[in-house]
């Protein structure tokens, strides 16, 4: 067992990094997490799902004991086996999501738009495709979306592609939100300054880890600020050239499960 002073946070995204994209969790992968955390390293799942949607990986993975930083750094929180949610909440940040709900609607009237509940589901205007949100889903009139602060607005509209969305959020300029395009039409909308790696830097204190010790590994445009603020920081070998470039090393793509090599090199 590594002293604390030799330990890693080692920040891990899931979808497209620890599991595969038809949500298959190989056994390497699994097996190479449990080695690293039996070496005394912490290993912190990093995701934009919510946290009901990370729950049932952790499980997988038979950690029931660590730090968890769900939808894109705005909610972080512990996992708890004594806790009857399995979870309890640390940090949660909101935000008014009427101003950007407003302009997107004239820009993108026919998207679906949904809020997250956290550790409840989602409020949406339509039901999205089945898998894509987990929880409970309400269907609401457009208005009902802002009827609170919430901690992620997401946008999903089929007919723009991602680089179309990432200009339309450039020509609505959207200084008060922090905001990732996916891989398809698919736009998560955070509070200001809210990132995974944000989330993550506030559980390295809290861990007493230093910061060259930490690693993160991802794939999407929402790792990229987690792989910058990473001592190491690993991108998947499908990741584009934007995340990769972010990144000081690339590792193999999820179907070479990549994650495994970089896991296994902590050893």
């Amino acid at each position: 067992m590594p002293s604390n002073i030799d330990r890693k946070l080692v920040a891990l995204d899931i979808d497209g990094t620890l599991v595969t994209y038809d949500e298959v969790l190989s056994d390497a992968a699994r097996d190479a997490v449990a080695a690293v955390r039996a070496a005394g390293h912490h290993v912190v799942l990093a995701s934009g799902r919510s946290l009901i949607a990370m729950t049932p990986i952790a499980a997988e993975l038979k950690i029931e004991e660590s730090w968890i930083v769900a939808s894109n750094g705005a909610v972080t929180a512990r996992l708890d086996a004594t806790a009857d949610t399995g979870y309890t909440l640390e940090r949660v940040e909101t935000f008014d999501p009427q101003p950007v709900l407003r302009m997107l609607k004239e820009e993108l009237p026919h998207a679906r738009y949904a809020v997250e509940d956290v550790g409840v589901g989602f409020r949406m205007t339509e039901l999205f495709p089945d898998g894509e949100l987990n929880g409970e889903h309400r269907v609401v009139d457009f208005e009902e979306l802002w009827a609170g602060h919430v901690t992620r607005v997401v946008v999903r509209s089929p007919g723009e592609t991602s680089d179309e969305f990432h200009e339309i959020a450039a020509r609505l300029g959207f200084d008060d939100v922090t905001y990732a395009v996916g891989w398809s039409a698919w736009m998560d909308i955070a509070p200001q300054g809210v990132t995974k790696a944000s989330a993550l830097e506030e559980v390295r204190k809290e861990l007493g880890i230093a910061a060259e010790h930490t690693v993160a590994v991802g794939d999407g445009s929402n790792d990229i600020d987690m792989l910058r603020w990473a001592g190491r920081g690993v991108a998947m070998g499908h990741a584009s050239d934007t995340v990769r470039s972010a990144a000081n090393e690339v590792t193999g793509s999820i179907d070479d499960d990549g994650v495994v090599e970089v896991l296994r090199s902590l050893l």
